[in-house]
């Protein structure tokens, strides 16, 4: 059986013409110019038609120039107050050069002289074909400015991240190894202003305990920055020792599993992983009411990781909780949702109230 041959799409031609007979020539030059194509010919003669006639599609709109009740001028007007984009092309008899000159310059295509109608095929595919053009420009130009905008947000939100970090770091060093400091170096001056050698003792063991109390808060303050699991062991390791770090203490029972070959040398992605692990431990252990958590690595081609990490908790309505900006109540899945975007992977949070979460990434 012969191959069937897809028939070409019909081009839809609105055609602005006072003569219906120099339409009939028109849709005749173009059959025997081009036997293999088919057009549709719509005839109109002046401005209500044509603009009745711009609420259907029309590939291409072919315009006389001397009419007595529309012109190319008046039609290119109405296409412009529409922001219409459909290509228009002068189908005249003879006119002078100035003439014909100032009405591509007012937004004419083209123009064919009804002498030479045999061009005026490869004139249309050549209008289609500039619109074309045109229109994937102006989408990949939309495209790139929402890009851009989306750029700028995201840019806004890491400094306000960083910040953030900063100032919880800021919290710690102050508040809690700070004070520690303090009380290390209170206790050594009475040690050493004390006159009795048992009180002294006494004062320079607390001191001691105070030094290895710092010694802990620095080595947990390290790993929430970069666990040293991730360049001693690597990150299968080092989530285990996360999320034995934040089940144990709040009674949540665990699993870390791991799939595919881990890569010997692992990247910035291999932190982001880590960061998504304790950010969503951390919305575990304060919100969700769980008793089991899950992890799960899968080391994928091309040094691609996917990450899951799944609770039974009470989950939350994700659609409430991101609609409005970044809060106190939200800031941490934005930065979940901001680390993964900034290492081009995809996030993916799937939850609802009383049924737990799971966080899905591929980074």
């Amino acid at each position: 059986m012969p191959v069937p041959v897809d028939e070409p799409p019909v081009i839809q031609l609105l055609c602005v013409e006072d003569n219906p007979d120099d339409v009939e020539l028109l849709g005749l030059a173009l059959e025997r110019a081009d036997p293999r194509r088919r057009y549709r010919l719509e005839r109109v003669d002046e401005a209500t038609a044509f603009a009745q006639a711009l609420e259907h599609e029309h590939d291409v709109i072919l315009c006389d120039f001397n009419m007595p009740r529309f012109s190319p001028y008046a039609a290119l007007q109405i296409l412009a107050a529409r922001r219409a984009t459909i290509p228009l092309v002068v189908v005249t008899r003879a006119i002078g050069e100035e003439a014909a000159v100032h009405v591509l310059r007012c937004g004419a295509k083209d123009y064919v002289t009804k002498d030479k109608l045999g061009t005026l095929p490869q004139i249309i595919d050549r209008v289609m074909g500039e619109r074309r053009r045109a229109a994937e420009q102006e989408r990949m130009s939309r495209e790139l400015e929402a890009a851009y905008r989306r750029l700028k947000l995201l840019s806004a939100r890491v400094v306000a991240a960083q910040e953030r970090e900063r100032t919880v770091i800021s919290r710690e060093l102050h508040d809690h190894l700070g004070q520690t400091l303090t009380g290390m170096v209170i206790h050594l001056h009475a040690a050493q202003r004390a006159a009795d050698p048992a009180a002294a003792r006494r004062h320079t063991d607390t001191a001691m305990e105070m030094a290895q109390g710092a010694v802990n808060q620095v080595k947990t303050l390290s790993f929430s920055l970069r666990p040293a699991q991730l360049d001693l062991l690597g990150l299968v390791a080092a989530v285990h020792s996360a999320v034995q770090r934040f089940a144990e203490p709040a009674g949540l029972a665990f699993s870390v599993d791991a799939r595919g070959r881990e890569p010997e040398e692992l990247d910035e992605t291999a932190s982001v992983a880590i960061r998504l692990v304790q950010e969503a431990l951390t919305n575990t252990v304060r919100h969700a009411r769980a008793t089991r958590i899950a992890v799960r690595l899968h080391f994928l081609p091309g040094g691609r990781i996917g990450l899951i990490v799944a609770d039974d908790g009470v989950g939350f309505d994700k659609q409430a909780l991101l609609s409005g900006q970044p809060g106190e109540h939200n800031v941490g899945l934005y930065g979940m949702i901001e680390r993964v975007e900034l290492v081009g992977g995809r996030l993916q949070i799937r939850t609802r109230p009383g049924h737990g979460t799971v966080v899905r990434a591929v980074l």
